[in-house]
């Protein structure tokens, strides 16, 4: 059984911004409860070199830090695109990830794949896989 589960609406989500983006990365925000992410936002990707790298714009986490305060669903991970790699974390992804536990879903080759950012990861010393699927939305 997958450890993840993922809206349909989210996957789709991503899928689009990474192609209306291309070829610069796409990044936002997986927002869910548990185990389950139930949206995926987009956010302005303010990276001083945007083709090989994402920054989630600053105001778009903190719009989402409130809006889990208030109720609704709490930032569980993060997503970007890699538009000319694949779906695996790169080393400038384990230098930025913080050993917190949150998701990383990356999109690259068409694939989207799912990481958890961690101490010691099998993945670069930072994340490791996780199995998800596509949950009913």
């Amino acid at each position: 059984m997958a450890d993840v589960m993922i809206s349909r609406a989210a996957v789709d989500c991503i899928h689009r911004a990474a192609a209306a983006a291309h070829p610069q990365e796409a990044c936002g925000l997986l927002l869910g409860r548990g185990a389950h992410v139930i949206h995926a936002t987009i956010a302005a990707n303010v990276a001083s070199s945007p083709a090989t790298r994402f920054e989630i714009d600053p105001a778009h986490l903190l719009a989402a830090h409130r809006a889990a305060r208030g109720g609704r669903p709490a930032i569980i991970g993060y997503w970007h695109s890699h538009p000319t790699g694949m779906a695996w974390p790169s080393s400038t992804d384990a230098a930025m990830a913080d050993a917190d536990g949150r998701l990383w879903a990356i999109l690259g080759g068409g694939t989207l794949s799912l990481f958890r950012a961690v101490p010691d990861g099998d993945v670069l010393g930072r994340f490791v896989a996780v199995p998800w699927l596509p949950g009913v939305d």
